[in-house]
């Protein structure tokens, strides 16, 4: 419950609020306009799947508590919803809610296998493991339609030596 009235929860998704980022400089909240919709059940959510324009598809870290220092994440967001990811926080950096729109506004990088490919071949590329999928899921739902997990562990297949 809330100052407004019940919780309006979307059915089929984890996370049951979309609260704004916290690098937002302006805050919203629902109020009850009296337009007596409150009562209504919030429709479907449906996932969309944007262009994600990343340059690089590996992705570096120099953090001392992680065992690996690159890694792979062909998706952004996931359908899965879990509500205690580590991810979420990422969508508030991007501008967009860490709840409803990390499980429903995904991005994809439909090139990962090409850019991948590419930087494997780079002359000052270090051979050493690639964590694939860490941030968010690299088989989610998606995936069946995309297809970029499994095009991604191709090349990295095809170039082993």
């Amino acid at each position: 419950m809330t100052a407004h009235g019940p919780i309006r929860y979307r059915k089929g998704r984890g996370a049951t609020l979309s609260p704004d980022g916290r690098y937002d400089q302006l805050y919203y909240e629902d109020i009850d306009d009296g337009w007596d919709n409150l009562e209504e059940p919030p429709g479907p959510l449906r996932t969309t799947l944007s262009k994600d324009t990343s340059r690089t598809v590996i992705s570096y870290n120099n953090s001392p508590d992680v065992g690996f220092d690159r890694s792979i994440n062909p998706y952004r967001g996931c359908e899965h919803g879990c509500a205690y990811c580590f991810a979420r926080p990422t969508y508030a950096w991007l501008g967009l809610s860490p709840g409803l729109d990390f499980e429903s506004r995904l991005f994809h990088k439909p090139d990962a296998p090409e850019q991948l490919r590419r930087e494997l071949a780079r002359r000052d590329y270090r051979c050493a493991p690639i964590a694939v999928g860490i941030n968010t899921d690299a088989y989610q739902p998606v995936e069946r339609a995309q297809a970029l997990t499994r095009a991604i562990l191709a090349v990295l297949l095809e170039t082993v030596s």
